[in-house]
């Protein structure tokens, strides 16, 4: 769920809105419903891209040119217009959507080169805080906008790649590129604060990092409550797994459900052996989404292969009674705490 949030927050901030239904679907490999082709192969490329980084967070590996163009690559395959995987052959600036005002002019594309050159050596020899350095490459690769399009996706997905290097466990976690998709008026406006117009590497960055840094902390409260709600929306569908005598690894299923996800044969079967680590046959996953369906739990959609299984009442009853008891979102600014002198605190997960 935190990987295919954070997939469809740095699609939507370029544009390509999809529900989270269709998002999980790509990322899972299934097809979207109603997604266009255009918004799906974004997601796709991004998918792709994101999941290398992830792939090779454990590598004693250097980020280098070669690396980024592979990533761009990944994200725009499906454009060849828009030149993945090079170096912009030409100047490029940004626009305001609204008006078409130029708002940023970036650096003459014979300076991209050795402008990143000079980013990826400041990765590997800063000795900065890791979240500081990774803030500092999204910030720069921003900047630098070395490529024709999908620039924005790029930086945050280095910023993410920086994390992972550093041995993170879970990295996805530590994105906030779903905190970005959440704030993106603000994300533009502090950029344009850094940035003033054009290449200005003198420029103050300090709102940039204080905004990254509180960014990380608001998404790390995020992600401890939703771990909280998955944990109470799991343990309520296994009651109802166990009152209705369906064999324990269905609960994958009914969870997946009563979050909304659409339940097909091969994500079930995936979710299974993710879940409780059982391999299970095309034959026994079709008892079990029978057996679900005979209970009232799964709702069956279409016919043979293009059938899939929505959630019954109880199951959305379930999901919103839980998210019912959600406490108010707190936009708490970190620094004015620290500034009276109070301690920060992370949502106990008792």
């Amino acid at each position: 769920m935190s990987f295919a949030k954070a997939v469809q927050a740095s699609n939507s901030i370029e544009g390509y809105d999809a529900s989270f239904d269709d998002v999980v679907a790509a990322v899972d490999g299934e097809p979207t419903l109603n997604a266009d082709q255009e918004t799906q192969l974004a997601l796709i490329g991004y998918r792709d891209a994101m999941t290398y980084v992830l792939q090779i967070a454990d590598d004693d590996m250097k980020v280098d040119a070669g690396l980024l163009k592979s990533l761009h690559f990944m994200m725009l395959k499906h454009d060849l217009g828009k030149n993945p995987g090079r170096i912009r052959p030409g100047s490029v600036s940004v626009r305001r959507e609204s008006t078409g005002e130029i708002v940023y002019e970036a650096p003459d594309s014979e300076l991209a080169p050795p402008l990143i050159e000079e980013m990826l050596a400041q990765i590997e020899e800063g000795d900065c805080h890791v979240i500081v350095k990774a803030a500092m490459a999204h910030l720069n690769l921003v900047m630098i906008h070395p490529f024709s399009d999908g620039n924005g996706r790029m930086a945050r997905c280095l910023q993410t790649l920086v994390l992972a290097r550093d041995k993170i466990v879970a990295p996805v976690f530590s994105s906030i590129e779903e905190f970005l998709g959440r704030n993106t008026r603000t994300y533009y406006e502090v950029l344009a604060d850094v940035g003033q117009g054009a290449w200005h590497p003198e420029n103050d960055a300090r709102p940039w990092v204080r905004f990254c840094l509180r960014a990380h902390f608001l998404q790390a409260r995020t992600v401890l409550q939703r771990r909280k709600e998955i944990e109470a929306v799991w343990l309520a569908c296994h009651d109802l797994v166990e009152t209705n005598r369906l064999a324990e690894r269905c609960t994958a299923a009914v969870v997946d459900a009563a979050y909304g996800f659409r339940v097909r044969r091969g994500s079930y079967q995936a979710g299974v052996e993710t879940s409780w680590g059982e391999d299970v046959s095309d034959v026994t996953a079709s008892r079990d989404l029978k057996a679900m369906v005979e209970r009232g739990l799964l709702l069956p959609v279409g016919e043979r292969r293009n059938r899939y299984y929505v959630p019954s009442g109880q199951l959305t009853e379930i999901r919103e009674r839980i998210r019912g008891e959600r406490p108010p979102r707190d936009e708490m600014d970190p620094f004015a705490l620290v500034r009276r002198g109070e301690q920060l605190s992370l949502p106990s997960l008792g």
